[in-house]
């Protein structure tokens, strides 16, 4: 991890920047995630995100998260092949109805691609914070701001709240529920009480909002005012200009790799490299930071350490 900020979260390499550098970069590789159907692509694209997830949340936040995903994919994996039956290797017969290999290795390129995406979206929600959401979208589309702020905060409210109301019911309870009956008793009351707290919570929020002018300006006030400058001017022409070379190249990669009714051979080849470099961009950056950090800090102790610097 790099320095961290007077909040205590870890700066990232797009702090530096403009929050519309971070916008244009995850847009791209989610694009490109999406849009890239190829096995080289769609592993590279989980590596770097789950890395990235590792980087940004804590290596136990990105098992945790690690621990269900990995799963879905090989449940992708295991049903396509059972409503897809394509393909011309056979492996297996389930009744009259054949299981190819092709069929099962395009259900996990599904479970990767959806894994990736999953975790870019979450990486992308952890930089871009509500504060950088309203000062991208504030002042062209301020519903769709507030909107997507809200949403992001509403998850993680959700679940402290819920985590609280149980603690309540369980200090004001002398034994847990044992039967199954009364367990679903249990966690409807939870639900229930959360939903009223909920929905009192918004009634108070349109309140403050009207009393305090929301929407009655032409032109919203920020609480930290982004400058664009040359510098972000740059990293969005590097991005532009990768991005573009790279979606060139997964158009070639993809159209030379077909799942049916063979798959194709993987081979070795110079074109993954770009997209290596953008999707592993951010850890490389950090790594430089952090490198660069240890260099100053040596010299720093050095100097200290030396007659004039003691002086």
């Amino acid at each position: 991890m790099g320095p961290r900020s007077d909040s205590g979260i870890p700066t990232t390499v797009f702090d530096r920047y403009h929050p519309v550098v971070a916008l244009v970069y995850f847009a791209s590789v989610l694009v490109l995630a999406m849009a890239a159907m190829q096995p080289v692509y769609l592993a590279l694209a989980v590596a770097a995100a789950w890395l990235c997830n590792a980087w940004l949340k804590g290596w136990p936040s990105a098992l945790r998260t690690a621990a269900w995903q990995v799963p879905v994919v090989l449940i992708v994996a295991v049903l396509n092949p059972l409503f897809s039956s394509t393909g011309s290797t056979e492996l297996f017969r389930i009744g009259y109805r054949a299981v190819y290999l092709e069929s099962f290795v395009y259900g996990i390129c599904m479970g990767l691609m959806l894994m990736a995406v999953l975790l870019w979206f979450s990486n992308a929600s952890r930089v871009l914070t509500s504060d950088k959401v309203m000062a991208l979208l504030g002042n062209v589309a301020p519903t769709v701001a507030l909107m997507l702020s809200m949403a992001a905060r509403l998850v993680p409210q959700f679940v402290g709240r819920g985590g609280e109301i149980e603690a309540v019911q369980q200090a004001c309870s002398k034994t847990r529920p044992a039967s199954f009956r009364d367990r679903v008793r249990w966690r409807g009351r939870i639900v229930t009480v959360l939903m009223g707290w909920s929905m009192e919570d918004s009634l108070e929020k349109a309140d403050a909002m009207k009393a305090r002018g929301w929407a009655s300006a032409e032109k919203r006030t920020q609480y930290r005012p982004y400058r664009f400058r040359a510098a972000d001017a740059v990293a969005c022409a590097v991005l532009a200009a990768l991005v573009a070379g790279n979606a060139f190249l997964a158009w070639i990669a993809c159209s030379q790799y077909h799942f049916y009714p063979v798959a194709s051979t993987l081979v070795a080849w110079w074109g993954y490299v770009p997209y290596a470099v953008l999707v592993f961009a951010p850890l490389g950056a950090d790594a430089f930071d952090r490198m660069r950090w240890r260099r100053i800090e040596r010299r720093m102790r050095a100097y200290r350490g030396s007659p004039d610097g003691g002086a």
